[in-house]
């Protein structure tokens, strides 16, 4: 198989029981696959990373957007294509990244490309509602884009116009309901001091009004009922982390006051 100048970088911590489905849908079609690994992880990562090619380098976790960076700063092809260990190029998008690359060499236009992200939610795939089709910028010239953003949101800042492309990277998203409502309490939590430390108010209107419209947002307007039972439970997962996120933020702005205080 041909390989193209494409650097894939991801990062990772103790990822041995998911790494390799990522792994596995980038080799033998990209030049580089480099790895940064959290410095304490003893799960094997690092080997199966290695089997399948990649240069895996050891560094202390020091946030996901300056881990990112670091990672991209190793790659050394003309592209980089940025993915998480839960997540497998699909061939449909593994085909529209080589065109478009092969394009950009005979005529440069765009900087970076981004592409739809399509999760699994329980045994099936969500193609409606709030998380499709997710647009991803995952891929972009070297030197052309870097990571930014508020731990842990990170978004990609680009120098340059950014296309479009089409195919599914595929995102496996939920381990189990513990881990999606753990998630789910986390980013709550980053919300109310976001929030705190940019000093915007919430009011109490946001808490009541706000959690309904996602849902109707998610499960009617872009037609999340269509997938079944996932698309009610995506909207009401949705709702209800918009439901604590504002609690939280209340609380953190001393509008909300638990009995022991």
């Amino acid at each position: 198989m041909e390989r193209h100048p494409i650097s894939v970088c991801l990062i990772s911590g103790a990822e041995a029981h998911r790494i390799e489905r990522a792994l596995a849908s980038v080799h033998g079609w990209v030049q580089e696959i480099v790895v940064v690994l959290n410095a304490e992880v003893t799960d094997g990562t690092d080997q199966i990373a290695e089997r399948h090619g990649a240069k895996v380098f050891r560094e202390p976790w020091k946030g996901y957007i300056q881990q990112k960076n670091s990672a991209a700063s190793k790659a050394t092809q003309p592209w980089i294509l940025g993915i998480d260990s839960d997540e497998v190029v699909s061939p449909e998008l593994q085909a529209t990244i080589i065109a478009a690359v092969a394009r950009e060499k005979a005529q440069p236009r765009f900087a970076a490309y981004q592409f739809p992200r399509c999760s699994r939610y329980f045994g099936g795939w969500v193609r409606h509602g709030d998380w499709y089709p997710d647009w991803s910028k995952r891929l972009w010239r070297s030197g052309q884009a870097r990571w930014a953003g508020d731990e842990p949101h990170d978004f990609l800042q680009v120098d340059g116009e950014v296309g479009r492309l089409s195919g599914d990277l595929y995102h496996y998203s939920m381990d189990s309901i513990e881990h999606q409502i753990q998630k789910t309490i986390r980013y709550a939590d980053v919300f109310a001091a976001h929030c705190q430390k940019h000093g915007r108010a919430v009011r109490w209107s946001d808490l009541f009004s706000r959690p309904i419209l996602r849902f109707v947002r998610s499960y009617v307007i872009k037609l999340g009922f269509l997938d079944g039972w996932r698309g009610y439970a995506v909207a009401f997962m949705i709702s209800f982390y918009t439901f604590l996120r504002y609690f939280k933020a209340l609380q953190a702005q001393g509008k909300i006051k638990l009995d022991r205080e």
